[in-house]
């Protein structure tokens, strides 16, 4: 009987972190980005998307806070070295979310889990939009996730709440470590 039970709650469940596997590290300790500090400091209340962007041959990270606000920041030598996957599609939320205490650093996907599929042809982006109140928004299938509970769908149809991946920082111009 308690096996049958144990099966029963195991139904429709989506694990906590995707199966794709991200790999950023930047080093705020040496960049100074104040974008990504504010996203990094635990109780802020901000999130902040991260994109890698080439720019006439230029490559940078865009960091966007969720009050809109944008800093680019070139790639160093050391940056240019290392193996960089930004999420399904070039780009990843990360922040505080403010409703645990402690606070629990999250890192996103910032692709909708909903809208984008890795094998449609052409490919197109879903990116979602951050707000100051910590929800993301896609606004092809309307859908809201709250960053602050773990990326659930709080406005919208039913479908899949937002790609998750496992995250730390050492501090606001510290390292961040997304994997």
């Amino acid at each position: 009987m308690a096996a049958l039970l144990w099966l029963n709650s195991c139904g429709d469940v989506q694990n906590e972190y995707s199966n794709f596997r991200p790999y950023f590290m930047f080093e705020n300790n040496v960049h100074q980005n104040p974008r990504l500090a504010e996203a990094m400091t635990p109780h802020s209340g901000m999130f902040c998307t991260v994109r890698l962007q080439n720019t006439g041959g230029v490559l940078c990270y865009v960091f966007t806070n969720s009050n809109g606000q944008t800093e680019e920041t070139l790639l160093n030598d050391r940056d240019k070295q290392r193996t960089r996957v930004l999420g399904i599609n070039n780009g990843l939320i990360v922040g505080y979310g403010n409703l645990n205490d402690p606070p629990t650093f999250y890192a996103y996907d910032l692709e909708c889990p909903n809208c984008f599929s890795p094998d449609a042809w052409p490919q197109r982006d879903y990116y979602l939009s951050v707000s100051a109140t910590g929800i993301a928004t896609c606004a092809v299938c309307n859908r809201q996730y709250s960053l602050n509970q773990a990326g659930i769908i709080v406005a919208g149809n039913d479908g899949k709440k937002l790609i998750r991946y496992r995250a730390s920082t050492s501090g606001p111009y510290g390292i961040l470590h997304v994997n």
